[in-house]
């Protein structure tokens, strides 16, 4: 029993260590380096979501490429 015991302390303790530094490099990833979207609507149309209203296409928005200005013609901006 105490050895269950003090397995589940040893897993609780892992646990929150690895939560505590995953979360601060994954919201410093999505802030910094890119983040998904998802693109809904008959705007981007053809381009994105090509099958209407019911679809939604999910996308990878790069956030180097604004921070070095290294947009290009062709590419497609998301502003928020």
């Amino acid at each position: 029993m105490a050895q269950a015991q003090g397995f589940g302390r040893r897993y609780l303790k892992a646990f929150f260590k690895g939560f505590f530094v995953a979360v601060p490099v994954t919201v410093t990833f999505l802030d910094r380096v890119a983040c998904v979207a998802r693109v809904e609507g008959a705007s981007m149309q053809p381009s994105l979501n090509p099958g209407g209203r019911q679809a939604s296409d999910v996308v990878l928005l790069n956030h180097w490429s604004i921070r070095n200005y290294d947009v290009q013609r062709g590419d497609i901006v998301s502003l928020v």
